[in-house]
C-alpha cells in the first residue's frame, strides 16, 4: 500500500484507454463510406480518435455521405456494439490498474464520448466498478472541451483538480487537462501532443497504486520527451 495520498477519484476514458475499439469504429466508418461510394482509410478514422461521435458523422457527411448525423451515429453504434458484445477487447495493461484502484476504495468514473448500447455492453462486462458515468449524449460540448470531466467530478462530489484522469487521445488529454485533472495519456493508436504537466506514457504496464499516488503528488513522466 502506498504511503502517498491517493487522488479523490480516478476518471477513465473508455475507447482506446480501457478497451481497444478504435478499429471497430474505423470499420464502421469505412462501411458507411463504402455505401456512399468513396474510400475511408485508417488514417481518416485515426484522425478522429477521441472526438465526439457527431464530429465523426459530420466528417463523413463532408466527404459525401448523404445521411443525417443522428443516422450515422446510430449506424456506427450498432456496428461497434455488436462487435464489442461478441468480443470485448480489454487492454491488458488497463484492467489490472482499474481493479487495483477500485479495490483501494478510490471512486472511479467513466468519461466517454460513446453512448447507448456500447456503453451498456461495456458496463455489463466491467461490472460494478464505476461510481459515475458520463457519456457523449450527456454533455453539450464533447472532448476536447473540459465539460465531460468537470461533469464527472461534480457527480462524484469532488474537485477535478483532486482527480487523476487516464486518456489515450489528443482530444481526451486536452479535455482532462483543461478540467484541471492530473492527466496521464497513454499512447495507443495516435501520437500524443506535449502538454505541460501531462504525463505521456507508452503503456500502463508498471503503473500501480503507488504510481498513481506519485503522479497525483506531482510527478510527471514523459516517455516521448526528446533525448
Amino acid at each position: 500500500m502506498t504511503t502517498l495520498a491517493l487522488p479523490d477519484a480516478v476518471l477513465w476514458d473508455m475507447d482506446g484507454t480501457l478497451i481497444d475499439t478504435e478499429y471497430y469504429w474505423i470499420a464502421a466508418q469505412r462501411e458507411i463510406a463504402h455505401q456512399s461510394g468513396f474510400e475511408w482509410t485508417d488514417a481518416d478514422g485515426l484522425g478522429l480518435v477521441g472526438n465526439p461521435l457527431d464530429a465523426t458523422a459530420k466528417a463523413l457527411i463532408d466527404r459525401g455521405v448523404r445521411l443525417q448525423q443522428d443516422e450515422i451515429v446510430s449506424m456506427m453504434l450498432t456496428h461497434v456494439s455488436a462487435k464489442a458484445r461478441a468480443h470485448m477487447p480489454w487492454l491488458t495493461d488497463a484492467r489490472p490498474l482499474l481493479d487495483a484502484v477500485v479495490a483501494a476504495g478510490v471512486p472511479c468514473a467513466l468519461v466517454t464520448m460513446s453512448m447507448g448500447s456500447l456503453v451498456e455492453a461495456f458496463m455489463a462486462e466491467a461490472g460494478d466498478v464505476f461510481t459515475a458515468v458520463v457519456t457523449g449524449d450527456q454533455v453539450r460540448h464533447g472532448k476536447p472541451d473540459p465539460e465531460a470531466y468537470l461533469t464527472a467530478a461534480r457527480r462524484l462530489g469532488v474537485d477535478a483538480s483532486r482527480c487523476v484522469a487516464i486518456e489515450d487521445s489528443p482530444a481526451g488529454m486536452r479535455s482532462a487537462h483543461a478540467a484541471g485533472a492530473v492527466t496521464l495519456a497513454v499512447r495507443r493508436h495516435v501520437p500524443l501532443p506535449f502538454l505541460p504537466g501531462v504525463s505521456r506514457l507508452t503503456s500502463l504496464d508498471g503503473v500501480d497504486l503507488d504510481g498513481v499516488a506519485r503522479f497525483f503528488a506531482g510527478h510527471v513522466r514523459d516517455d516521448f520527451a526528446a533525448n
